[in-house]
């Protein structure tokens, strides 16, 4: 597990980055159509809300009007949540490696939203990517995501990752 909390705080650091460039332009249109910037935060908020930090019993207070605050809070809560010896008692930090991919993801549609380019790590992308391949059905049947975008064979890990998540990676 702590690899997977380890890997978890990278990718969140990489989101706090991007969190960080994104001031002032928070109404900027997403790749995620039903989202502006902010509400591509607010998903990664939420969804960090749903499945770890309500079952963890963590409930940060965050700002209504900040959203770097807000995410620093989350951030925080996050890994204090997971620092507690219960986190691991009967699977209630399982969903951290999907959540990892999640922010991975997201960390791309709030670069783009808000026109920074933005070079996800490698092996968390393969990591992600190996996951998606395994459970293309389920995330197809999810109807959370766009249809996969082609890209090519040789395409590297990021691209791979953001086209079989429904992203055109190509897209600026």
């Amino acid at each position: 597990m702590s690899d997977l909390i380890a890997n978890h705080r990278r990718a969140c650091d990489g989101f706090s980055e991007i969190v960080s460039l994104a001031s002032g332009r928070w109404n900027a249109p997403s790749p995620c159509t039903d989202w502006d910037a902010r509400g591509v935060l607010e998903h990664v908020i939420g969804f960090h809300d749903q499945l770890l930090l309500k079952p963890l019993d963590a409930k940060p207070e965050r700002p209504k009007d900040d959203p770097q605050q807000r995410w620093l809070v989350t951030v925080q809560a996050i890994f204090d949540a997971l620092a507690k010896p219960e986190a691991l008692e009967d699977n209630r930090a399982s969903p951290v490696g999907v959540l990892t991919t999640d922010v991975l993801v997201h960390t791309w549609d709030l670069a783009t939203a808000v026109g920074v380019e933005v070079e996800l790590e490698p092996d968390l992308c393969q990591i992600g990517y190996a996951r998606a391949v395994e459970n293309q059905d389920r995330l197809a049947a999810s109807d959370m995501f766009g249809p996969p975008v082609a890209v090519a064979e040789d395409a590297d890990v990021q691209s791979k990752l953001l086209g079989i998540f429904g992203r055109d990676p190509r897209r600026r």
